[in-house]
């Protein structure tokens, strides 16, 4: 099942962004477009692969080579995707923010691939930290865990929502910022939550993936500073 529906994610999400380019305007040539993707593809495939070696390297080692390969993180998949979209980009010359119109399907697909996440229970690594808590629930080994799975449906179906309702705001903001806003909420949603994993922590006590989305919003720097500087203006005028 959970195999079905990371497919099933793929498609979904690849015909909503079809439809949601029919009804734009989008400025982006179908080619470059083309381009794009493809850039996107190949950048997702390497860093997906990558993270999730980097999450327990000592037991993919000994698993070898298939698993290596089978094994993936979106949020490797989410990074080298824009790496590998950066890069076609510059190959291709194409200067505009490409971004937003990825933006609403790619939610939609992580949220239909972390159903067939939390179907599988421990049998995929999105099970969280065993809990005494209302929230437990058994996966699949008879002790209460932590859903992450549903936590993160539960967070990514609310960013859905609000992301569509700005959209439905003509200007209010200019062209990528929508990806950005994405990439910063997901990106800090899943640094705090791989807390309740249990995580192998490398580095100052923070696991592989925490450390991406430490690099992500450094990436995304320029874009926080502007953030908070609008913030404050906003409050002056209060």
């Amino acid at each position: 099942m959970h195999l079905v529906l990371e497919y099933l994610a793929f498609f979904i999400a690849f015909r909503y962004y079809v439809i949601l380019r029919k009804n734009s305007s989008d400025t982006i040539s179908t080619s470059n477009r083309l381009s794009i993707i493809i850039g996107a593809v190949f950048g997702a495939l390497l860093l997906s692969r990558l993270v999730a070696f980097l999450e327990n390297p000592v037991i993919h080692y000994e698993q070898g080579w298939i698993t290596l390969f089978n094994n993936k993180t979106i949020m490797g998949g989410l990074f080298g995707g824009l790496l590998g979209v950066e890069l076609a980009k510059k190959s291709i010359g194409e200067k505009q923010s490409s971004g937003d119109l990825f933006t609403l399907p790619i939610i939609l697909g992580i949220i239909i691939g972390r159903i067939g996440c939390f179907l599988a229970g421990i049998r995929e690594f999105t099970y969280g930290k065993a809990t005494s808590s209302f929230l437990g629930m058994d996966l699949g080994d008879g002790i209460p865990r932590h859903p992450l799975a549903l936590y993160e449906i539960i967070f990514l179906v609310f960013l859905f929502i609000t992301i569509k309702r700005l959209q439905k705001k003509p200007n209010r903001f200019e062209n990528g910022t929508y990806f950005k806003i994405f990439m910063l909420t997901y990106f800090g949603f899943r640094f705090f939550i791989e807390f309740l994993k249990p995580n192998t922590f490398f580095f100052l006590g923070l696991s592989s993936i925490q450390l991406l989305c430490l690099i992500c919003w450094i990436y995304y720097y320029q874009t926080l500073r502007k953030g908070i500087q609008n913030a404050r203006k906003k409050l002056h005028l209060l």
